[in-house]
Formats: structure tokens, C-alpha cells, sequence
């Protein structure tokens, strides 16, 4: 049996969950609820860097296997198919036959877009080009990328607003969003991201937050949900990270009622892409333990 009708057909490597009960999600919770779930591909980042699944049955497994109908790309996953149309194509047409919507792609290790030197931010910021274009292909909304810099607080500020800045422009003209997430450094203290947002000043830039990237460096850790509410206003997209779960189901390191409340007060009504990152349980069941957290809170 080919890879890929493998999992259409249902069947999914070992996990400790049934997944009966996926199809049986209340309509009416759905549609009154503001928000969307989305599952982002770094949920399932061990099972493709072991070559257990490939970047395109991600595709059809977030439908068949999890019943989640947007996904969020990682670059990393299909770094040499970056221009490669008919690979692109092929995605498209999973993605169609299997009605699952392509909303990012998550960009990383294409350089700092706030390094020192001009040279070297001009060119990290001319890397991302061809992610726009297969933004664009794909049909999504925004790249994500990352706002590394070095130097001072506020010469950081200047230096990744300026590849920003740049970078926005260009995506300006084909349609695609440029979102920064809270990912290490000082794009992990959401006051300093704030005032990035501030000076880039441009449409096409936003934030992407994530429930638990605030982690500055081995001696800081910026508060989560106060980050969270800094970054909601310029958001675009959110990422509910997750590790952990208690017998009750709920995450161990962020209180999910209290950070959707933090999104959904501020007006968000966009996707929420799971993101589960923990080793204490599979990834599949990581998924379907946020998943069902989320689903929680649709129905409240």
C-alpha cells in the first residue's frame, strides 16, 4: 500500500488514543465561536525529520487523521522544493482534494533579517522572496519569520525593523502578510516586539504570538500572557503551544482559558494553529490533547 493512501485509509502509526470521537465536533460551537483551529506542521516535526511521514501527507493527515481543514507550513520540510512549481502544485492539489486551506509558511534558516551587517540583512531579506512567491502559490496568507538581531536594545530595534521594513515592502506588492514571532532573543520580550511593530509601520507586517516562546535567553523568561496581550493587537495569526497535559486535560505550563481570553477579548478571529512541542506525549496525541483543550473552549 502506497505511503499516502495509507493514512487516507485511516491507519497511523502507535498512539494511545481513539479517534472516534474527531468527527463528532458540535457544528453550532463551530460556527458561534470566533475563532478556527489550524495545526501547525511542527507538531508533527519528529515524525518528518525521522522520515516517518513526509511534507506532503501532512496534508491529508491533519484532515483524515486529526479533522482539522488548515494548516500552517514549515519551511524547513520542503527547503529544497522552495522553487520548484510542480512540487508546489502538487501540494495545491492535495491540499484541494482534501479541502484543507494553506494559511503560512513558517520561514527559517534563510539569515537574520536584523544582522549588524547591511550586506548580510539585505540578503537574508532577499532569501525570503522565494517563500513569498510560494506563499503566494500556495495560496496562503503570510510567511512567518524571525526578527534576530544583535547589539543593544534599541540598535536591534532599528536593525530588524529596517529587514522588516524591506522585507514588507516587497511582499506588499504580490499580497502576503510578514509575521514576526516571539521566537528567542529579544523577540521574545513583547514590549521590544512592540515597538518593532511601531517602527516598521506597514500593513503587511504583523505578529504571529506564541503561548510559550518567551523564553529571552537562559536568565530571562518574559511573562507569557503579558506578551501575549502586547502582541494580540498586531496579530495575524496565533500558535497555542503546547508540552504537557494533567489527567483533566489541560496544558501544565499555560492556562489556555486564560490566554484565549487574552486573544479573543482583543478582537482576534483568526486561526489558532496547534502546536504541540512536548515529549510526554506522542505527537499525535499531543495534537488531539490540544486539540480537545481548544475545542473546550469553542464550547464555552
Amino acid at each position: 500500500m502506497k505511503r499516502r493512501q495509507f493514512f487516507k485509509n485511516g491507519i497511523f502509526f502507535g498512539t494511545g488514543f481513539i479517534y472516534g470521537g474527531l468527527d463528532m465536533v458540535s457544528s453550532k460551537n463551530l460556527i458561534n465561536n470566533p475563532f478556527k483551529i489550524s495545526l501547525a506542521q511542527w507538531s508533527l516535526h519528529r515524525s518528518l525529520l525521522n522520515k516517518e511521514i513526509d511534507n506532503l501527507d501532512f496534508i491529508s493527515l491533519s484532515k483524515t487523521r486529526f479533522n482539522i481543514s488548515a494548516v500552517e507550513y514549515v519551511n524547513t520540510f520542503f527547503f529544497d522544493k522552495a522553487e520548484n512549481k510542480k512540487y508546489l502544485n502538487e501540494m495545491n492539489k492535495i491540499a484541494k482534494d482534501f479541502d484543507v486551506k494553506n494559511l503560512l509558511i513558517m520561514c527559517d534558516n534563510e539569515g537574520n533579517l536584523g544582522d549588524p551587517d547591511k550586506k548580510s540583512r539585505y540578503k537574508a531579506v532577499e532569501n525570503h522572496y522565494k517563500w513569498i512567491n510560494d506563499a503566494k502559490t500556495l495560496g496562503c496568507h503570510s510567511i512567518r519569520v524571525n526578527a534576530k538581531s544583535e547589539g543593544s536594545y534599541h540598535e536591534q530595534i532599528k536593525l530588524a525593523s529596517d529587514g522588516l521594513r524591506k522585507l514588507s515592502e516587497f511582499s506588499d506588492s504580490i499580497g502576503i502578510n510578514i509575521l514576526v514571532e516571539n521566537h528567542g532573543g529579544l523577540s521574545s520580550n513583547g514590549k521590544w516586539l512592540t515597538e518593532v511593530m511601531k517602527t516598521v509601520d506597514h500593513s503587511r507586517i504583523g505578529t504571529l504570538p506564541d503561548f510559550g516562546n518567551f523564553k529571552i535567553d537562559d536568565n530571562n523568561v518574559y511573562d507569557r500572557y503579558i506578551g501575549v496581550s502586547e502582541l494580540i493587537p498586531f496579530a495575524k495569526a496565533v500558535s497555542a503551544k503546547s508540552h504537557e497535559f494533567d489527567k483533566n486535560g489541560n496544558e501544565v505550563h499555560t492556562d489556555y482559558y486564560k490566554m484565549m481570553k487574552i486573544v479573543l477579548d482583543s478582537g482576534y478571529s483568526g486561526h489558532v494553529g496547534i502546536e504541540y512541542e512536548g515529549s510526554h506525549h506522542s505527537e499525535s496525541d499531543g495534537i488531539v490533547l490540544t486539540k480537545n483543550l481548544l475545542e473546550k473552549i469553542q464550547g464555552n
